[in-house]
């Protein structure tokens, strides 16, 4: 990754959290969306579809399995013709999908999806990419943060728009807020070298952020400290799940099969990365889909495949999230927001 996906980490730890002011331009333009959606795929020739993922953030080792799916013919063995619209921080990806102008989207973390549900975005999670969010608290080690407590009396750098998952943290910890400072920070971790701040807080896959550390630091993940997101869920709309959920269930089978490939060849992976966004490095995206695999695969998988889901996990984020008032509206019901139809029907294809 170069220096444009770290700018990522000012948009919040690359966790991608905030909604805005999606759900009028959102509900506004999904009014003609269904119509568009399904016709999509019309042009792309003899038994193939047009499929457009609408991308959170731009290229990265987040999409290593999707790069392997395109460059071995995955996506057109199962009659898909994809492409890839990355994102950034001025490109609202939820409100695009929302609107017709891609069937499929990925944001960096789930929450986005809970808060687009509750503002009546009508958008839907059908897998997710990472299992336990790398999202983490470092510090060095004269002054270690281990375990939440180890927060009490420390400056912590984050983003803006980070202190929320900052708050969730000490709430589950039952953590006086006023026992730990908070210093808005951007996205690199000069504060914390420096001794500006005593915790610097990004995904542990960024490892090109990172490499001033030089290995010498401690972290704490969110995860471990009790909240548990997933990163990198994967959406659609309530009409494109209705209208062609067979859809859905191929895309996903080709993703599967891609991500495999990659965790068992990496750096072939990353060079495909790399085709699709050739400012990148492949060294880079191959040290951080290293980290990342880390946590897109674990016991859950073993189980029950790549992109699988847990309703408990998903429940309690939207417990969380809901007791920090964090919904402007009613809060959803876990109902309207995810879906294990796709999963349930794909299941052999992506344990294969």
């Amino acid at each position: 990754m170069n220096n444009q996906p770290l700018s990522r980490r000012g948009f919040l730890g690359r966790s991608g959290l905030v909604v805005g002011t999606i759900a009028g331009s959102a509900l506004l333009a999904s009014c003609n969306a269904a119509a568009k959606q399904a016709n999509e795929g019309k042009s792309a020739g003899s038994g193939s579809r047009n499929v457009s993922l609408q991308l959170g953030w731009l290229i990265s080792e987040g999409q290593l399995g999707e790069a392997v799916a395109l460059a071995k013919g995955y996506y057109a063995d199962n009659g898909i013709k994809l492409s890839i619209q990355p994102g950034g921080p001025s490109i609202d990806g939820v409100s695009l999908v929302a609107g017709g102008r891609s069937q499929l989207g990925e944001v960096s973390s789930s929450p986005s999806l809970m808060l687009a549900r509750s503002q009546g975005v009508p958008v839907k999670t059908f897998a997710v990419g990472v299992q336990e969010h790398p999202y983490a608290y470092v510090s060095l080690p004269n002054k270690p943060v281990h375990e939440p407590k180890d927060l009490i009396g420390k400056k912590v750098g984050t983003q803006a728009t980070g202190q929320i998952l900052l708050s969730a943290l000490l709430a589950k910890n039952n953590i006086d807020p006023g026992d730990v400072e908070v210093v808005v920070i951007g996205a690199d971790v000069t504060p914390l070298t420096t001794g500006q701040v005593d915790v610097w807080t990004g995904w542990l896959s960024n490892v090109t952020a990172m490499r001033p550390l030089k290995d010498k630091y401690v972290s704490m993940r969110l995860w471990d400290a009790g909240i548990h997101l997933y990163g990198y869920p994967y959406y659609t709309t309530d009409s494109v799940m209705s209208e062609q959920r067979d859809l859905v269930e191929k895309w996903v089978s080709a993703t599967a099969k891609g991500w495999s490939f990659a965790r068992e060849n990496l750096q072939e992976a990353a060079e495909m990365v790399v085709k699709l966004q050739p400012t990148l490095k492949a060294e880079d995206i191959a040290a951080q889909g290293e980290v990342l695999l880390k946590y897109a695969y674990n016991d859950a998988t073993k189980t029950d495949g790549w992109g699988t889901m847990n309703r408990d996990v998903w429940q309690s984020q939207l417990d969380t999230w809901t007791e920090l008032k964090q919904f402007k509206g009613t809060p959803p019901k876990l109902e309207d927001f995810v879906t294990f139809d796709v999963l349930d029907a794909t299941k052999e294809a992506r344990k294969a």
